[in-house]
């Protein structure tokens, strides 16, 4: 890591002296989310997958141009308190600036808290890098979904050439200071939302496919934001809180929030890996469904219902659970209860056997899509259900 004396940090300091005196005219949106989610213990027991005296790289596409930036780093599900050290961020310019919390550089973060570092004065464009590291001395683990980082030994800068991994990592938002703050869109699901199967790197998720074409559509109105978490569940825990347990932290806290599309339930329905253990009914589903729709109202946020995609010929596909899907599935489409709905099995299902993905939109696993799956997903949504209201877009929705 680059270390920074005095001169450096009263420059800094000097520099968000002046974004300080504009915060009248703006207000703070997030620019990218991590959902907070405990370590999964990945790796072998001999191995488990952690860091120790590693250095953590991320670099991080923003959803909303900014001219200064916050991190908000994450215990809140973490086993141990957690010590961070040497925290940068740089944005295009290349210009690398420390990263404090209350002008502190190491901190150590209890478990169940989450801390929102001081403002850094870095002007980002849509769709900008923001290229932060971090020195976790360890041994630790990350308690936040899994991303794309870049990896390095001791503490000590990053290359940009370093492979990519995907790992759960700390940092849980990015948030933006703008002068014209767009309306927050959440993407709230499990591993199909996080984009666990998509290209590492690409940003080829349905969250962020989405997000570019509301860009295109209108310029500078709305931010998608990602808090899907792998193995998530609507009724129960799992890996995680049950969505209904963490919509509190990973929606109702983040600011500007208008509309929630939500798609989960899979892992609810199926089983557990053996047949007799069945998954909850559709019944404990959609009264899920009903609670996070009426919480969500209760702030004014809209929300639309994703449908279940199919899975059959997956690991734990059977009947019962396919019954389960159609059920719940029918209750998103005719219901009325939802503000909208984005049918995501219609349009990545194969048209020859509905309780199949296309061949061409799925992994091996039968269960999650690939980049065209997730493609199609974000095809699949109607703009006009963000942008009804919204004068500044083009006239044609892409």
């Amino acid at each position: 890591m680059i270390r920074f004396g005095c001169a450096a940090i009263a420059l800094a300091s000097a520099l968000l002296g002046s974004t300080a005196l504009a915060q009248d005219a703006a207000v703070w949106r997030p620019a990218w989310t991590a959902a907070a989610a405990p370590a999964r213990f990945d790796g072998t027991p001999e191995a488990p997958l952690g860091y120790l005296d590693q250095t953590i790289r991320q670099d991080i596409r923003v959803g909303v141009a900014a001219k200064a930036v916050s991190l908000r780093v994450s215990n809140e599900l973490g086993q141990e308190p957690l010590t961070l050290r040497d925290m940068t961020a740089a944005g295009p310019d290349g210009r690398v600036l420390p990263v404090a919390f209350g002008g502190a550089r190491e901190i150590v973060i209890p478990v169940g808290v989450a801390l929102v570092s001081d403002p850094l004065a870095i002007d980002l464009k849509r769709s900008d890098l923001l290229t932060v590291s971090l020195h976790a001395p360890g041994p630790t683990r990350g308690v936040v979904r899994r991303t794309a980082v870049r990896l390095g030994q001791g503490d000590a800068a990053v290359s940009s050439d370093a492979p990519l991994e995907r790992r759960q990592s700390f940092i849980s938002a990015v948030y933006a200071l703008t002068d014209a703050p767009p309306a927050v869109v959440v993407a709230l699901g499990d591993s199909i939302t996080e984009g666990a199967t998509s290209t590492l790197g690409a940003d080829a998720d349905w969250p962020s496919v989405l997000g570019r074409r509301l860009e295109a559509t209108c310029p500078g109105a709305f931010v998608v934001v990602n808090a899907g978490i792998s193995g998530n569940q609507v009724v129960r825990d799992g890996r995680s809180p049950n969505v209904r347990a963490r919509l509190d932290r990973d929606v109702l806290s983040l600011p500007g929030v208008t509309h929630v599309l939500l798609i989960e339930g899979i892992n609810d329905i199926r089983h557990d890996g053996n047949p007799n253990n069945p998954g909850r009914s559709a019944d404990e589903v959609i009264a899920s469904y009903r609670q996070i729709i009426s919480r969500l109202h209760l702030r004014g946020i809209k929300v639309i219902g994703g449908t279940l995609t199919a899975f059959g010929g997956s690991e734990r596909f059977d009947e019962r659970s396919e019954t389960a899907r159609q059920t719940v599935n029918a209750y998103i489409r005719d219901s009325g209860e939802f503000d909208g709905v984005a049918d995501f099995d219609l349009a990545t299902r194969n048209p020859d056997r509905p309780e199949d993905l296309r061949l061409d939109f799925g992994r091996d696993d039968r269960l999650h899509p690939n980049d065209s799956g997730y493609d199609a997903m974000a095809q699949a949504v109607d703009l006009s259900l963000f942008t009804a209201e919204t004068s500044a877009c083009n006239p044609v929705l892409p």
